[in-house]
């Protein structure tokens, strides 16, 4: 197996990268490694010390949109995540992007980390920041989404992509956090999440991740 994910599972960029590598159907090792407390021997190769890193034979990559670009790129003949025509590719990148850096500052280093991280360490919650990001800075982003999305099954037409699985896990780690999205207010993202979230893939590493979650509860 040449295929090694850097990372920890409840991080939404290491979920995301495990879920295109199950979606394509490539075998891989996961190795531990804390973002925050890694070895030297991991700063190495990723001066950087972010997760997930990616570990192919010779070569190493960071970040997980370049790590899933990589994938799409290197091994065609799996499913495709990154859409079929140049209109949906582009699509795609923007979406994951803005997964990434507009939702992941709320749903997870806002509410996660309030709510299930900080609670871990003995650290003081932060509710006021927590009521805010779900009052009033991600109700904006999903009114775009929900209106993005449109009629259509996906983001990006017919097929699941990459920013399906972006989106879905930036709200899995609110989940974690004890906040849902409003059914009534954003239909269509609310029966998006659903699929996605019912996929084989996806109910995989939720069950380790559940695990993961009931150990570290503070009571």
């Amino acid at each position: 197996m040449s295929l090694i994910v850097y990372g920890v599972p409840l991080s939404p960029f290491v979920r995301k990268l495990r879920l295109c590598l199950a979606e394509k159907a490539l075998d891989y090792k996961l190795e531990i490694v804390l973002p925050f407390e890694s070895p030297q021997w991991f700063a190495d190769f990723n001066p950087l010390r972010r997760i997930p890193a990616l570990k192919d034979g010779d070569i190493v990559l960071a970040d997980s949109s370049v790590i899933c670009q990589y994938l799409e790129d290197k091994y065609p003949d799996s499913l495709p995540l990154m859409g079929h025509s140049a209109e949906q590719r582009a699509k795609v990148r923007w979406l994951e992007k803005y997964a990434d850096y507009e939702l992941a500052p709320l749903s997870t280093f806002t509410v996660f980390q309030q709510r299930v991280l900080n609670p871990s360490k003995q650290k003081p919650v932060d509710e006021a920041a927590v009521q805010q990001a779900l009052t009033d800075t991600l109700p904006k982003h999903f009114v775009y989404l929900e209106q993005t999305l449109g009629e259509s099954p996906f983001f990006a037409g017919d097929s699941l992509t990459l920013a399906d699985l972006a989106f879905t896990c930036q709200l899995i780690n609110m989940e974690h956090g004890g906040e849902t999205l409003d059914a009534e207010r954003f239909p269509k993202l609310h029966s998006l999440y659903l699929r996605i979230k019912a996929l084989p893939s996806v109910q995989h590493v939720l069950k380790g991740e559940q695990k993961i979650l009931a150990s570290i509860k503070v009571s």
